[in-house]
This record gives C-alpha cells, structure tokens and sequence, in this order.
C-alpha cells in the first residue's frame, strides 16, 4: 500500500461512530439481584472458598442447626454425622491415556464428590416450612431477636444446599418427622438462585427415619446398631436428618471435619455426637486409634469390667472407623430468655426505623416496652429531655426530637442489660470438655462476669490445659469458639488470639516469644457468649477486635495463668522435696546403725524416729493442690476450676524425676566425701583401753559441772521417760570436727 493510500485511509473513530446510550436504554438493562444469585457467584463470603473448606462448612451449619433445635426443645442432642465417598470405587487413571500425561493423577484426587447427612433427635420441622428453611437465604428465626443461639443470619444450611446443586446438579434430602405418632417426611429440593425459592421434586410420607441405610454403611456402624447405640429408634422418637450431596476434599488435621466435631464435642458436653468418617473400612481390620490413646471398644468379647468411678470423665471411643464423642453431662444449658434492646446500643438510623415501626401509642409506652433497663421513671426524664410529655403520640415525634432523643441515651445513666438472655458453658462443662478431647495433667477454667459492648451482654470464658501428652516444643494450640460453635480459619484475625499474644505468660513459668505465642506443652481455650457475635464476615470464623472484648479475654486468661502458674511452682518444690526425701531414705539405715554402733541406741526405732522425722520435713512432697494452690485433703478434680491428673502429674508414691547429669554428679561426690570423712571418723574416735577404762569409772560418778542440765535431759531415745529422774543421767557426747571436739546436741534434727 502506498504512502498516499494509508493518509487518505479513515481513522477507526470515523469509520464506526460510537453509539450513544440514553438513560432510558440503561433503564431497560437494570434489574433486581436476588441474594441467592448473589452468593451463588461470592460463595467465598459464605465459607465455600475451596473444596477442603465447603465440605467443613456443609457439616458445621447442619450441626449447629441440629444443637440450637435440640435445646430449645429442651432434649439432649443426639447427632450422628456421615460422610459417603460417592467416587470411592473409581478406577484411577492408566498411565498413557490419551490426552493426559502419563502418571497423571485423576481430578478427584484435588476434589471428590460426597454425600454429608447429619442426623439428629430435635423436634422436626412442620411440613410447610421445609421449603423455606432449607431453599431460601435470609430466612430464619434468629435474625431479629437477641438471645444467644448459635445461628444468626438464616443463610447456613441453605447455602450448603445451594452449594451443592452447583457442584454436582444434585438436590437436597431432607426426612423430617415432628410428630413420633405419625410417618416422616421424605423431601427432595432444589434452590432456584433467580428467585431465592425453593422448587420440590419429590414429596412423600416414608416410615424410614432414622435412616437405616446409614445403620448399614459399615461394619463399625453394624456392630454399634447392633449394641442399640447408634440411630436408636427410641432415641429418634423426632428429629430432622439432611443429605447433600457436593464436591469437596476430606483431609485430617487442622481445619479438618474431625477437628470441629472434637471441638464441639468439648464446648458442648450435653452432646453424643456419632461420625462416620468416608474412606473404606476392612471387616478384619484392627482398631484405628492405640487403646493407650482412647478407649477402643471389642464388643461382646470383652469381659464385664466393674463400674467405672462416677468421678472419672467419659473419653472419645472408636469402633472400626466410627468415632463416638460420648456426653459427659447429662443436664442441658440453662434456658435463655430474649430481650429487648438496650438503649446505648441502639443507632440513630434504628431509633427512626423503631419509631416508624412500633405498635404503641405514645412515647413514654414505647421507651418501656421496646427497649430494656428504661423504667417508668427513666421513661418520664427523658420524654421531658427532649421538650415533650409522656402523653405524646409516637407519630408526633419528628426526627429532630428523635436525634434529641439519642443523645440523651448516650448521657443517661441505665443499668446493664440482663444476662439471662446467655448460656455459658460453664467452669465444670469446660473441665470436662476439655478432659474428653485433650490428653493433659492440669486442666483450669474461668469464667469472667458479663460485660457490654455497644450495648450487647456479653459473656468470656477460658481454660487451659498443660502437660500430659502434650508437645513441649512447639507453640501453645488455641482454640476458639463463639457461642458453642468452634473458629477454625483467619486465627489471627480473631480478637481471641490477639488476647493470647498480648497476654504475659513469662509470669506464669512459661516461654513467651515477643508477639507470639507460648511454647510449652499447653491448649489455650477461648469462648465468647453473647447475643450478637460481631464477626468479621458472613462465613464466621473470626471475631471482630472490640476494645472490651478483648480486655475481657485477657483478665480471663490471666485468671486461668496465675493458677497454673502456683500449680507449675507448687509442682517443682513438691519434686524438689521428693528428691530430698528420697536422699534422706537412702542414708538414714547407715546413720541408724553407726549411732547403734557407738552408744547402743536401738537402731529400729531410731530408723522409725527418723523415717517420721524426713516424711514431716519433706511432707510438701505429699501436698495436693486446689485452685488457688494451696494445700487441700479432698481430691483436686472436686474443686472448681482446677482438675489435676494425678497419674501425670506425679504423687507421692511415684519414683522420683530423674535427675540432670550435674545434680547426680554433685550427689555422688557428697557421698563419696561422707563414707570416707566416716571412716577417718572412725578411727580418730577409736580410743585406747586404758582411756576407756577411766571414762567407764567416771561415767559412775556425778556429771561433769560443764555439762548443763537441759543437755543432760537431751539424749537418745533410750532415755528415760519424764518424771524418772532417780535414774543415772547420759554423759555429755563429743565428736571431733576439724581436729577439735565440740559437743554433740542430740535436739537438733538431722535435716
């Protein structure tokens, strides 16, 4: 092309005009955005980041649902929790497949399709609400009240399930039966994500709940069906079960479904939770988990053991495959009540909205009906505050008065909101939570008063555990929970370990890097109740750093820290005293018959006199602590806050520590000086017959005026008893020290 060409050719702007768009062409292009469809293309937001992550969020919404129904229906939960590998019997990838590399791993090594069904003993659900729970976000019961439940949003399960129809095109199952009398209800839906609806393809009345195809699913469930004690008809008299079926990865290990389930088996002691781990499982194969680590049940070949000890906490069982977290308790959380909100926590925007939307007629009735610790009195200052009466209608207020009105909320002085809206675990519920899931010899639990935050009651508690089968290396573990209901992701966004890290455990015997956190062989664990949890996002995995929440979280770890810390110094003396103790026992039998050899005394009480003597110096050896550290005589598992495990913490009887390289060198070279400073002794006080013969004719005579009477009545235990003075006193004795003799004070211990 020529120069003269390319200059006369048009440029891109005047060969295709730009079209213009009007307001009314963009108009026709805007439309509504259902939330459902909104989160179908953000389900990061919701927890379904990656398939490891969907499948532990898939089970951690239908168990908290499963808890919350069971105890507002005041029934102790029964919850069984399976996993099916749908692609176990797929055949793996043959080396040299066309378009695949050879040894290429098939896609369901990253991602494998399952199907989750949680079970549980609740109440059920009516039958018209099922499409609504289970097929609509946003819907729920928990939203707009303020009691402590473990839901909040109404998003969980319904996302779970929306989840799953993207992934696998499969709709939900749902049996449910409210009524023990009359047949369950077998429900298959699918979320529609254009209208947030729920579409039904299946509605039939079936006889089969609880499932008896998940009594079947392995040997391990066989044999404890078998036993009554898996998916009992009569435990299962009501209740819900859920099936979806989803993509997703099953790995142990942090983050894991099995952690959450041993967390919640610990926050949640009222609960036997039953779960049925996916994978294959060999009739003929051994028990998973070593008896040493938990009880591994045999079945009917076992012989009858004698009744276990009403003190002694249940333990996590396994039977091929299946793991059971027993119920520790057997008495539900105390029963929450709902309040109204509390007049410093309400915002201007909800006080305009609470205006706009109450029921009552005047001003005075609605500062007493719609919000809490507002009393009559209360209710006439500040309808005066603001230049109106107690007799003014609610609809007369306008939204200049509504702004007077909350300034005088922020200046007015009003109690706390009332507790009785929360349900901790609990100093005793935490001691055994904590004993069923982790192997330790000193366990410690607080529970601090309830606080307030942006006027919303809440509540801190905290345990720890120490030692036992616990590394020593490696940093302390921290778990967190919110309302029963175990964190496991962005740990470091969480206020809980932000309160962990900023607390000093240098006081309390610990190592404490900078910023960090412990090291040592301890679990830290932290749990917030309260009405309204605020977490970071929609998924629910860390709490929001509030400036009172987190004071709360370090007094409550300090308490828990100053009881290890006397129970750590407490420790180390009584092991000090044990290894004295056993030193004293060693030579006392010598010391018995050298002082036998020289005056005769009884070398068997002797031994006894100063057996005693050694026992009562040493008797912090045999101390048993409380909470406080102090010396009690009752069992330390009985006090509160503290249980102690004696078989790893060391009494008493048990041999003592073994010693370091230095303190057993320093212990040999004093005995070898002792035997031979003995020896020298012995010869140095070896006398001849002539100066033995003048001291056996003086000893006959009168006592020596140098001698005092208080060391003539301080003598061995020959001695005689008070009272018999008419008996000869002993002589005064002498040792030679140093080449010089000084006398011998019998009333001096040896110790």
């Amino acid at each position: 092309m020529t120069e003269t060409a390319l200059l006369d050719r048009p440029s891109v702007s005047e060969k295709t005009p730009r079209k213009k768009v009007t307001a009314e062409t963009l108009a026709t292009k805007q439309r509504d955005i259902s939330v459902s469809e909104f989160f179908a293309k953000n389900r990061h937001l919701l927890g379904f980041d990656n398939p490891r992550k969907a499948l532990l969020t898939a089970v951690k919404e239908a168990v908290d649902n499963s808890l919350d129904a069971c105890e507002e229906a005041g029934i102790l939960p029964e919850i069984v929790v399976a996993i099916e590998d749908l692609e176990e019997g797929a055949k793996p990838v043959k080396p040299g497949k066309a378009g695949e590399a050879p040894g290429k791993k098939p896609k369901s090594a990253s991602s494998q399709r399952y199907r989750v069904t949680i079970s549980d003993n609740g109440p059920g659900i009516v039958r018209k609400q099922v499409e609504n729970i289970f097929g609509r976000l946003l819907y729920g019961s928990k939203f707009h009240r303020l009691k402590m439940s473990r839901g909040q949003q109404g998003i969980g399960i319904s996302a779970a399930g929306m989840y799953g129809l993207i992934t696998t095109g499969k709709p939900m199952v749902i049996q449910t039966r409210p009524d023990a009398k009359k047949p369950a209800h077998h429900i298959e839906l699918a979320m529609n994500t254009k209208t947030n609806r729920a579409e039904v393809t299946t509605d039939e009345e079936t006889d089969d709940f609880p499932l008896q195809r998940l009594r079947e699913l392995s040997a391990g469930t066989k044999k404890l069906a078998a036993s009554g004690e898996f998916l009992n008809p009569k435990d299962f008299p009501t209740g819900t079960s859920v099936s979806i079926e989803l993509e997703g990865r099953y790995q142990k290990g942090r983050g894991s479904v099995d952690e959450f389930l041993e967390l919640t088996a610990i926050a949640n002691p009222h609960a036997r939770i039953v779960f049925i781990p996916p994978g294959k499982v060999v009739d003929d194969e051994p028990d998973l988990l070593p008896e040493a680590k938990r009880g591994s049940k045999k079945g009917e070949e076992e012989p009858a053991e004698p009744a276990p000890k009403p003190a002694e906490p249940l333990v996590t069982t396994e039977t091929d495959g299946v793991i059971v977290f027993p119920r520790a308790v057997q008495d539900l959380p105390p029963e929450t009540k709902e309040i109204q909100p509390h007049p410093k926590g309400v915002e201007l925007g909800t006080l305009l909205q609470m205006l706009k939307d109450t029921k009552e007629p005047t001003l005075y009735k609605f500062l007493q009906e719609e919000f809490c610790r507002v009393s009559s009195a209360t209710a006439s200052t500040l309808c005066e505050k603001i230049g109106k009466t107690s007799r003014t209608r609610v609809a007369d207020v306008e939204p200049e008065d509504a702004e007077k009105l909350y300034r005088e909320f922020q200046e007015v002085r009003l109690a706390p909101p009332p507790i009785d809206c929360l349900a901790p675990i609990g100093v005793q519920q935490l001691l055994k939570g904590m004993f069923k899931g982790v192997r330790a010899e000193f366990y410690a639990a607080s529970s601090r008063e309830p606080d307030i935050y942006r006027g919303r009651p809440f509540l801190i508690e905290a345990a720890i555990a120490f030692g036992g089968e616990l590394p020593a290396d490696e940093p302390a573990r921290v778990i967190r929970f919110a309302n029963r209901v175990p964190l496991l992701y962005q740990q470091s966004a969480c206020s809980s370990f932000k309160a962990v890290t900023e607390t000093n455990w240098r006081n309390y015997d610990l190592q404490h890097p900078r910023n960090s956190l412990p090291i040592g062989p301890l679990v830290i664990m932290i749990h917030m109740a309260s009405v309204w949890v605020p977490f970071t996002s929609e998924s629910k995995e860390a709490i929001a750093d509030y400036d009172e929440i987190r004071k709360e979280m370090k007094l409550a770890l300090m308490e828990c820290g100053r009881k290890l810390g006397t129970y750590l110094r407490k420790r180390a003396r009584m092991r000090r005293e044990s290894q004295r103790r056993d030193i004293f026992e060693r030579y006392i039998g010598e010391v018995a018959q050298a002082i036998h050899a020289i005056n005769g005394t009884d070398a068997k009480k002797l031994y006894e006199v100063l057996l005693a003597q050694a026992k009562k110096r040493t008797a912090i050896a045999d101390m048993q602590l409380d909470d406080e550290g102090k010396r009690v005589k009752d069992d330390p598992a009985d006090s509160e806050g503290v249980l102690i495990v004696e078989q790893a913490a060391g009494s008493s009887d048990s041999p003592p520590s073994q010693l370091s390289k230095a303190e057993a060198a320093a212990i040999q070279v004093a005995s070898m000086a002792k035997s031979r400073a003995d020896e020298s002794q012995g010869k140095l006080i070896k006398e001849p017959e002539e100066k033995k013969a003048k001291r056996g004719a003086g000893a006959s005579g009168k006592p020596s005026k140098e001698v005092s009477p208080s060391a003539q009545g301080r003598s061995v235990p020959e001695t005689a008893p008070p009272g018999a003075d008419s008996k000869p006193k002993q002589k005064l004795r002498m040792k030679l020290v140093k080449g010089k003799w000084i006398r011998v004070d019998e009333g001096q211990s040896l110790f």
